[in-house]
């Protein structure tokens, strides 16, 4: 299967974000892929219907929704469907979490945070159609962003940053408001939700229990009690979680050596991953590797 990297797009340097405009038919329809990069999908025109894991549900004008790195997805028209989606593409780290923490709304992001989190029919049912002025925002935005990027005049990196987070505010702010009248989800449940969202995300850095609590504007005593409540795990050993499913996905799906591995998933030490990857999936990597293949 095709797995797409931000080198094939015409990304400025140093700079990893990418937005484009494309139309699709039966004549070019994207295969199913996947890509080590976060996809923003805005639905300007047109009907299709998404493939994506091993779901397919109907796609409209005015639909946006994110596709996670490893995420396999896809899509397919009849022969007299077509669409025109905006896709907006950029790394997890894209937008700086010391931005976030200093605007103090990384505990506010909803759609960046927690839709991306959420997994089958309940992820979907939280993807947003956009109506009148909302949409017209969202896709006026995105236009500028566009403009952005192929202009690159001076302080554009910034000008990027900042109106991506006022897009995901934007977006935060429809999800929140939709999600409240549908009365789902504790305050406790959905900051853990976002959190969750975030080490998804940013698996490969470091991550400790100081940084989330003043990232999410909670206690440690507090964060740790709530992870457990809501997950059945501590913070940390859902850290190694991801990052051992991560490490799993290279391991089964490419020739990197096991030191690189570890290195990509967030482990410096690589006697300390191999050490954890044997005790908790029950063999060693290499040995993975070779039942994997």
């Amino acid at each position: 299967m095709k797995i797409k990297s931000l080198d094939q797009y015409s990304h400025p340097r140093n700079f990893p974000f990418w937005i484009q405009r494309n139309q699709h038919d039966t004549r070019n329809m994207p295969s199913l892929h996947v890509h080590n990069f976060v996809e923003l999908i805005y639905v300007a025109e047109g009907q299709a219907t998404h493939l994506f894991q091993d779901i397919s549900y109907e796609m409209q004008a005015g639909d946006v929704f994110i596709i996670n790195p490893g995420e396999k997805h896809g899509y397919v028209t009849e022969n007299d469907q077509r669409i025109e989606i905006i896709n907006c593409l950029f790394e997890p780290g894209f937008i700086p979490t010391s931005l976030l923490s200093e605007l103090r709304i990384s505990d506010s992001l909803d759609f960046f945070y927690v839709q991306p989190f959420l997994n089958g029919d309940a992820r979907f049912n939280h993807k947003l159609n956009l109506r009148g002025k909302a949409s017209e925002k969202t896709q006026s935005i995105l236009e500028e962003l566009h403009w952005e990027i192929s202009r690159q005049g001076p302080g554009f990196q910034a000008l990027i940053q900042l109106r991506m987070t006022e897009l995901f505010i934007l977006l935060s702010r429809i999800y929140n408001e939709r999600k409240n009248n549908s009365g789902s989800g504790s305050p406790s449940e959905l900051i853990v939700h976002r959190i969750c969202g975030y080490v998804e995300r940013h698996y490969n850095r470091k991550i400790t229990l100081s940084s989330l609590s003043e990232l999410f504007h909670i206690g440690v005593r507090q964060l740790n009690r709530q992870f457990n409540r809501h997950t059945g795990s501590s913070v940390i050993e859902y850290v190694h979680k991801i990052r051992l499913e991560k490490a799993k996905r290279l391991l089964a799906e490419t020739d990197e050596i096991i030191t690189v591995v570890a290195e990509k998933v967030g482990y410096e030490d690589t006697a300390f991953f191999s050490k954890l990857f044997t005790r908790e999936v029950g063999c060693s990597p290499g040995k993975y590797r070779d039942e994997n293949r």
